[in-house]
């Protein structure tokens, strides 16, 4: 496997020292880093996380260690055999381009880090970045964007719809001290379609904190499918944060694992700002352990007959907690806008804590909207028919989670990806049923 290395050590400084990089981003940068550490935290419904270690890394204090082979074990891991049309891997600071179609270029598809498309294509850049996170809007924004040490920048131009889908790897290294702290950017223009793939891991156990950002712009009539599945390790408190923005008739699809086995905020956020426009939020979950996870989704119906849909499973185990907040906002003239929502929790232990919050803030009233919400145990019933069927009581949970999950694992494109997001259930859950399934 070819890899074309793109270093990030060297523009770590540029962001410091160099006039390279694009007046407004430094400028950016600069107010970030001297305003972040005043700015009040992001209000998350039912979630204190004031004394959470997310702020304790910069790039000024961080080393970096260059895997002696970036394809080592673990990324292989996390890559598929899928044909991609384009792969990259980030590790650690480190951003290498594995593969890229060649007819991607032709079509004029832009697939670069994020510091050197600063550099290549500044007004480009420009237009859409911190479109939908403004970098002084709260203390997790601005930290990102002073300390920011790494990022992707995709760009579909107008009516190139792209087959098969762009797959990234995010690997965090954790064998020292390193900020990870990654901006993800992608602008699908009018009438393009893409699928992106997301993985991410950590190698190591150094306790370090993460902020993974990204910004989704769906221009008219564009479809984007966003997958991702998370699994930092967990020594990582981490702060997942992925705003999108849609404009006419054009579809935002999110289908998020959320499986980091540290603490974790996985805040998933669309303004449906274009008339017939759409979006689905799809997010499964587990917690396990003593980790504590928060996912909160949030939808805001702009334009007339928008359709926005949040579907939430999550399992909790051990001495974990798992909430889920559900936020769906239709503004006054809005009119036949949609916004529906489902959050269900499945607790295996008496001792986890689970919670589910449905929000609906409706100013109009040509509308529809909806909202359930569950928090409980294992259906007896279903045990128990399960059981008379001759399955012990650990294959019968197993069968009633992987069913109550399986609706998101479905909306996968991958295959491979699809079987990793079982066995990923399956290793949590055998932490909780060691050496029965």
């Amino acid at each position: 496997m070819t890899l074309e290395q793109t270093s990030l050590d060297q523009q770590q400084s540029l962001i410091i020292h160099s006039d390279q990089l694009p007046d407004f981003f430094l400028t950016a940068q600069a107010e970030a880093a001297a305003q972040w550490d005043s700015l009040e935290l992001p209000i998350i419904e039912r979630m204190r996380y004031k004394k959470w270690p997310l702020f304790t890394q910069t790039i000024t204090s961080t080393r970096t260690r260059q895997p002696a082979n970036p394809l080592d074990d673990v990324t292989l891991d996390l890559l598929s055999n899928d044909e991609v049309a384009a792969r990259i891997i980030h590790y650690g600071n480190e951003t290498y381009l594995d593969y890229i179609a060649q007819d991607l270029a032709d079509k004029g598809v832009i697939i670069q880090d994020l510091f050197t498309a600063l550099v290549d294509h500044p007004a480009l850049v420009q237009k859409h970045l911190f479109s939908t996170l403004a970098p002084l809007e709260d203390k997790i924004n601005a930290y990102h964007t002073a300390y920011m040490n790494g990022g992707l920048f995709i760009y579909i131009p107008k009516n190139v719809e792209i087959k098969l889908p762009i797959e990234t790897v995010l690997v965090q290294d954790s064998r020292d001290e390193l900020a990870f702290n990654k901006h993800i950017l992608i602008v699908s223009e009018q009438n393009s379609q893409l699928t992106y793939l997301e993985r991410s891991a950590t190698v190591g156990d150094h306790a370090n904190s993460a902020t993974l950002l990204t910004e989704v712009v769906a221009s008219a009539g564009a479809q984007v499918k966003f997958v991702a599945m998370d699994a930092l390790g967990e020594s990582t408190c981490a702060f997942v944060r992925r705003h999108g923005i849609t404009y006419d008739d054009a579809n935002i699809e999110w289908a998020a694992a959320a499986m980091n086995q540290g603490n974790t905020i996985l805040d998933t956020y669309t303004e449906l700002k274009g008339q017939g426009s759409a979006s689905n939020t799809n997010i499964i979950s587990i917690a396990n352990g003593k980790q504590t996870q928060m996912v909160n989704t949030g939808l805001l119906n702009v334009g007339h007959h928008s359709a926005a849909n949040i579907f939430q499973h999550g399992v909790i185990l051990d001495q974990a907690r798992l909430s889920f907040n559900g936020i769906g906002q239709i503004v006054k003239d809005a009119k036949g806008a949609d916004a529906q929502q489902e959050s269900r929790l499945m607790m295996l232990s008496q001792e986890s804590r689970g919670d589910t919050n449905p929000i609906l803030y409706i100013d109009e009233f040509e509308v529809t909207a909806g909202h359930a919400a569950s928090v409980g145990q294992v259906d007896p019933e279903q045990l128990y028919y399960l059981m008379s069927r001759g399955l012990s009581q650990t294959d019968a949970e197993y069968l009633l989670i992987r069913g109550f999950l399986g609706q998101v694992i479905q909306t996968i494109p991958s295959m491979q990806i699809r079987q990793q997001m079982v066995e990923m259930i399956d290793n949590k859950l055998q932490l909780f049923h060691p050496g029965n399934l």
